[in-house]
């Protein structure tokens, strides 16, 4: 024990390699209205759920204990609010979110489901109905360069959004008047083509800005005209309807789980030790728990050991110079 202490307090070196943030799900079963239900989740949790890609659909469908619809954290609350498919903020500076470049008189459908916008071949924007069918233009993103792509297959604008984020970056944003003239020189004269606006009134509870749905089909339908709330069908399918606000129903709240993946170098006191032993493993982990606790971290702090491809989580570092080295002879031999 007293040789894993030394090792421990004399790690020379540790830096963060990778970190990432998900969501750890609560399902409450009480019945409450949405009001209700998004207050109870500030209070004990960090709000209602805010549901990001697929994975983390099936990891509610797996938790749902019942086949009740649950309440998410998605609500409608600007008729009138236009967004790009591309929801990372780092790609767009200050304003830039808000270019538009309509057709006179444009947009001019809230009410008709004409909610995704088209551009024609004098660089003019349209709003569409998104079940009509057009060419597309999808964006390839590289840093602060982007290339606009034309596509000449006529698709929905879903299923464009699908193929643009699967073949390349996501249907085409244009920021500024610069951009609109790149998109307009790669659309064919008497064409039209989707881009990556897209009306879309439903925000998070949270705030945040995932551009995520999983609508049933014929979903949002706003029957009788007050249906702002939407409910997820955990216990089947997944997906997702509009419902009124004020109906009694379970829900799901979260809060954030951060996970860091750190590299740590440690001196070996003892050249005897074995450090991918479980037993010593366990206790360097005892020990920095330990001094986790002593420099004031709090929570539900959780240590692992990542293991490497050949299932070892040490290696020397002469090891691994050597490795490196016969990899740039084996390079250059080529």
């Amino acid at each position: 024990m007293d040789a894993v202490l030394l090792l421990i307090m004399a790690a020379s070196g540790l830096s963060a390699v990778s970190s990432q943030v998900r969501h750890q799900y609560h399902f409450v079963y009480d019945l409450r209205n949405m009001t209700e239900a998004q207050k109870y989740c500030r209070e004990r949790y960090t709000d209602l759920a805010t549901i990001d890609n697929m994975e983390e659909v099936k990891i509610l469908k797996d938790m749902a204990a019942t086949s009740q619809f649950f309440w998410i954290g998605l609500c409608d609350d600007d008729r009138k609010s236009w967004k790009w498919s591309l929801s990372d903020t780092s790609f767009y500076r200050y304003g830039e979110t808000e270019f538009r470049k309509w057709m006179p008189g444009q947009p001019a459908h809230y009410d008709h489901g004409q909610h995704c916008t088209g551009v024609n071949d004098d660089g003019l924007w349209n709003d569409h109905s998104c079940k009509a069918r057009y060419k597309s233009v999808c964006m390839d993103v590289r840093g602060l360069n982007v290339k606009f792509v034309y596509i000449a297959t006529d698709m929905t604008w879903t299923e464009a959004q699908s193929y643009c984020r699967k073949h390349h970056t996501d249907l085409a944003s244009v920021r500024n008047a610069a951009e609109n003239q790149k998109v307009d020189d790669v659309i064919p004269a008497e064409q039209s083509a989707w881009i990556g606006l897209f009306r879309d009134s439903w925000k998070w509870s949270d705030g945040s800005f995932s551009s995520f749905r999983y609508w049933a089909p014929g979903e949002p339908n706003n029957v009788g005209g007050n249906q702002a709330c939407v409910v997820a069908g955990l216990g089947g399918d997944g997906k997702w309807s509009d419902d009124s606000c004020d109906n009694k129903k379970p829900f799901v709240c979260y809060t954030t789980i951060s996970k860091h993946i750190i590299k740590v170098r440690l001196v070996r006191e003892d050249s005897s030790l074995d450090l991918n032993d479980p037993a010593v493993m366990e206790q360097m982990l005892k020990e920095v728990q330990q001094r986790l606790e002593d420099q004031g971290v709090k929570g539900d702090v959780k240590l692992s050991w990542r293991k490497q491809a050949d299932g070892k989580v040490f290696h020397k570092e002469e090891e691994e110079e050597t490795k490196k080295k016969k990899t740039r002879r084996k390079r250059d031999e080529f």
